[in-house]
């Protein structure tokens, strides 16, 4: 099963990252990969900015939108979420994990694992590292301008 791990850090404090982490209409803003967050298909989501377990967010790339769904919160410590839809990828099931850093930064981990579909599915191992490498370091260098 394909799979990626891809590692970042901040000088932002865990909480800052966390709050970006759980506002899915916030992706957009630190995430040079995401257009916009599609309300229309997405479920659930908080107008406060706190998304639960279950939520639906949608997001499109160009003409592609995908969804995910959270399937577990650890506040401060760890999202995970899986495929809602998507064109590319089954069973595509994520993990972020946060940690303090000793300077009172974050290290940010982000996993993910899934199964290919026919067609286009066969450039997922090649492509989906890289973009998860970029979602990572967007996130943080986004939750490091609020320091400055």
């Amino acid at each position: 099963m394909p799979h990626y791990r891809v590692r970042s850090t901040t000088p932002a404090p865990v909480g800052t990252v966390w709050g970006l982490l759980i506002d899915g209409r916030s992706w957009p803003r630190w995430s040079s990969g995401l257009d916009e967050l599609v309300e229309e298909r997405s479920s659930g989501l908080d107008p406060r900015g706190h998304d639960g377990i279950g939520s639906v967010r949608a997001f499109r790339t160009g003409r592609v939108v995908t969804g995910e769904r959270l399937t577990e919160l650890v506040t401060d410590r760890r999202m995970a979420y899986e495929d809602a839809f998507n064109f590319a990828m089954r069973n595509y099931r994520a993990a972020i994990e946060l940690e303090s850093t000793t300077a009172g930064g974050t290290s940010i981990t982000w996993h993910g694992s899934w199964r290919m579909r026919p067609g286009v599915g066969w450039i997922m191992p090649f492509v989906l590292p890289r973009v998860m490498q970029r979602m990572a370091d967007d996130l943080a260098a986004y939750a490091a301008e609020g320091l400055v």
